[in-house]
């Protein structure tokens, strides 16, 4: 019998070749056995396993054999099975990354939105629903801070705006599915002015006076801090392109 194809990475691991796995149950059952016993005896330190949706069907298999869930995406299971015991495993991407933008025009009014779904919070005091906030969101993968958040300005509101400088950023731990989140806070300088919200993620979007947004009672503490940091220190991080990096996988932001 053949062990199934896998190739050996740097660190002792062996990650099986998914095209090359059994389409029947069976073969596959013999096969997942008989490879085990081959990369156990040649020093193997973690197998790799990757399945597609349409090998669910495997999966009870491998749970059998020792298999662990190491993460999953919308069509796929990454597996491993620890061959020698203490072996590292790096750990799944443990955090959400998004950004808002600091939009300040140059009548000094600040671009906000309130948001058609949002958590609510309880308080102490009376409060009304409208929560302004600033307009951003979720990076996509594989996109820089500085794309992301001239993107989601304009997806929200309708605001071309260009990248200035990041400001700031806060770190967040059980924040959602018990990930962490990491915000970025952006001050960007607007290209155009009229609005063109979002209806659907976006209840409201306006252009306010930044002394009223700094002194509504209605704003949370943390919204003004950054923006008060972003507008008013004018100084942060900003972003170049390091030549020895190929600019479309790196980005560098720097004072």
């Amino acid at each position: 019998m053949q062990c199934i194809e896998a190739k050996k990475n740097m660190f002792g691991g062996c990650v099986v070749e998914q095209d090359s796995l059994p389409k029947d149950i069976n073969e596959f059952k013999d096969k997942i056995e008989y490879s085990l016993s081959v990369w156990k005896e040649e020093g193997i330190n973690v197998v790799w396993l990757s399945l597609s949706i349409n090998q669910a069907a495997f999966i009870p298999l491998c749970v059998d054999k020792g298999f662990i869930f190491h993460h999953a995406d919308v069509d796929r299971v990454q597996m491993t099975l620890t061959l020698v015991p203490g072996s590292f495993i790096p750990p799944y991407a443990t955090h959400y990354i998004g950004a808002g933008g600091v939009v300040i025009d140059k009548d000094n009014r600040l671009l906000v939105v309130s948001e058609r779904y949002r958590q609510v919070q309880s308080t102490a005091t009376p409060s009304t629903n409208r929560r302004l906030k600033l307009p951003g969101g979720a990076l996509l993968s594989g996109e820089h801070i500085a794309t992301a958040v001239v993107r989601e300005v304009k997806e929200e509101t309708g605001i071309d705006a260009r990248f200035e400088f990041m400001s700031c950023f806060r770190h967040w731990h059980n924040y959602r599915y018990g990930k962490s989140d990491i915000y970025f806070v952006c001050r960007l300088t607007p290209l155009s002015t009229e609005i063109n919200m979002d209806p659907g993620e976006i209840s409201e979007c306006l252009w306010i006076p930044l002394d009223e947004f700094l002194n509504d009672p209605d704003v949370f503490g943390f919204n003004k801090f950054i923006v008060r940091k972003a507008a008013l220190e004018r100084k942060g991080m900003s972003e170049i392109v390091i030549p020895e990096y190929n600019s479309d996988t790196h980005e560098l932001l720097t004072i």
